[in-house]
């Protein structure tokens, strides 16, 4: 029998970025249902990410600038960048739109792009961050219209004469069908399809450029016509396979990187049969039995941005240079708004290295005792996050709000029972050696130094980095 705490804790990990202690105290008692209710009534509203209102300049007007005018302009564009991504975390350390900040962090993977100008990759994210919860044709045809992915997926030079196939490819192997499912021939016809979708260089919006577009039939997954990309787009979804690979990959990530066969297939054909509701889709996720057995609760590693949000919801941290949780990112191999390829980021055990686990592990004793940080981050073989991020930090220095939490926990004082009690809200699974291992750390005159030390052996423990 799982205790209902831990329960509402593995949901709050991933339906979010994990608990806080005002959580545990708003949700004691009530049903799963009730908390899953709340946490879609939350996250109904939609609230875009905005760092620039700015469109980029007109190519004309770029041209006429000097170097060190192009220079500064990339710098600015640069540094907005940072901080539309510290602004990201912080509203994920924030947690009032825990699960659409969460599916947006999701659908950032699985629908990976790279744009160094502000302007497209603020727009993509809020495009994503608008159809999170939706419905997954919009969102499949939202992105497909995103400038930032005609630009990154080279559709703007994709044109009658000289068709390219880079996004027809990538829009059936990695955002809808999964590889397999479709022909050479398919890929071709498909990019026909598309072919005069680009951008407004005046606008920087979305295009249909009809002089450029292939107006002649195309035979596409069995079917012939005169296919635009919206029709090749409805062909995709009508196909049962695109409900299936969709279904699995959510499934991977927001329950195990084990897939279960029978409950995947379940869950893809009620997503079909839904019109690809994505909420719905979610909602019979987090309220199944399964989704609570043992075997899924801390069997996922924390992904590098899973890990930093939730170690400061765990203890209401706040750095006081923002910059820190960029440095943390570049360290631990995960940069958001720069996933490392359009495949996005492979997750499970590809997050832990040899160097990436000592930096884990000490983590949380750098953060607590703002001790002096002995790690340079790798350099970037990827020329868009050169010089993004600083290689080098003295300390982390941040402020930890201790007050709700050791309030919450002080009414236990037995350095035993009060183990019991803080693993429990911060582990999701066991080993028997914990204790032991934490003892070492368990000193102090009062109550609230013990309950500090204690925490800090328990997420210094390999166990802390499961969800």
């Amino acid at each position: 029998m799982i205790n209902p705490d831990k329960k509402l804790q593995h949901l709050l990990w991933r339906a979010g970025f994990g608990a806080t202690i005002q959580d545990m105290q708003a949700y004691k008692n009530q049903s799963i249902t009730k908390v899953v209710d709340d946490l879609f009534a939350k996250s109904a509203q939609i609230t875009p990410l905005k760092i620039s209102n700015a469109k980029p300049l007109e190519r004309q007007k770029i041209r006429m600038m000097s170097r060190d005018e192009r220079r500064a302009m990339r710098r600015k564009s640069r540094q907005q960048v940072r901080q539309l991504n510290i602004a990201w975390v912080e509203r994920m350390v924030d947690g009032k739109n825990s699960l659409r900040e969460k599916m947006t962090y999701f659908w950032h993977g699985h629908f990976a792009c790279q744009n160094r100008n502000i302007y497209f990759i603020q727009n993509q994210i809020n495009t994503i961050r608008k159809h999170a919860l939706g419905n997954f044709k919009d969102l499949v045809m939202a992105i497909a219209k995103d400038p930032a992915m005609l630009l990154f997926l080279n559709n703007q030079q994709n044109r009658k004469q000289h068709p390219n196939e880079n996004f027809a490819r990538e829009l059936m192997e990695l955002f809808t069908l999964g590889r397999g499912n479709y022909t050479e021939k398919d890929i071709k016809e498909a990019a026909r399809a598309f072919t005069g979708w680009g951008i407004n260089r005046r606008t920087y919006e979305f295009r249909f450029r009809a002089r450029l577009h292939d107006f002649d039939d195309k035979t596409f997954l069995g079917k012939t016509g005169n296919f635009n990309g919206e029709d090749i787009i409805d062909i995709i979804l009508k196909q049962e396979q695109t409900a299936r690979f969709i279904t699995e990959k959510i499934y991977r990530f927001f329950v195990n990187d084990i897939p279960d066969e029978r409950i995947i297939n379940q869950l893809a054909r009620k997503f079909y049969q839904s019109n690809y509701d994505i909420a719905a889709l979610m909602q019979n996720i987090f309220t199944a039995d399964w989704f609570y057995q043992k075997r899924n609760i801390g069997a996922k590693i924390k992904s590098p941005v899973e890990l930093l949000v939730g170690i400061r919801r765990n203890f209401d941290i706040d750095f006081i240079k923002k910059n820190s949780s960029l440095f943390i990112q570049k360290v631990l191999g995960q940069i958001l708004l720069f996933p490392p390829n359009v495949a996005g980021w492979p997750g499970g055990q590809t997050w832990i290295d040899s160097s990436t686990l000592m930096f884990r592990l000490r983590l949380p004793y750098i953060i607590f005792k703002a001790a002096d940080l002995e790690v340079v981050a790798k350099a970037e073989g990827d020329v868009n996050k050169q010089g993004f991020v600083n290689r080098r930090m003295r300390r982390l220095n941040a402020e930890i709000n201790w007050n709700a939490y050791t309030r919450y926990f002080a009414k236990e004082a037995n350095k035993k029972k009060l183990y019991i009690n803080l693993s429990n809200f911060l582990l999701q699974t066991e080993h028997p050696k914990n204790q032991e291992f934490v003892s070492q750390f368990a000193n102090g005159s009062n109550t609230n130094d013990l309950i500090k030390t204690i925490s800090l052996g328990i997420i210094s423990l390999p166990e802390y980095q499961m969800c």
